[in-house]
């Protein structure tokens, strides 16, 4: 009897960007994982937290997003952490992945 049902199982190689900077308040570290998987979203990882999420042009403007996801307490650090995603991640094109 199988216990789990799987859904998808992919090895994929990918690309990776570790970096750090500062803002006039906080500092961050930040790996970036360039995927084709996640609709073609980029999956950002705090390495100082561990805290993750896919991020998308839409979801860079969204500064409670960002707040929440990566639990920033100031308005201004998340808007200086959009600013910073804007200029770092790539446009993707919306991928559809499934039918």
């Amino acid at each position: 009897m199988e216990l789990f049902d799987k859904l998808y199982d992919e090895h994929e190689n990918v690309k990776v960007r570790f970096i750090g900077f500062t803002t006039e308040h906080t500092r961050y570290d930040f790996g970036i994982i360039y995927t084709n998987m996640f609709f073609g979203k980029p999956l950002v990882v705090c390495m100082q937290t561990g805290r993750s999420t896919l991020l998308d042009p839409k979801e860079i403007e969204d500064i409670e997003y960002l707040q929440n996801a990566f639990r920033i307490p100031d308005k201004q650090q998340a808007a200086d952490l959009a600013e910073f995603f804007k200029e770092t991640l790539p446009q993707i094109p919306f991928v559809t992945q499934y039918e």
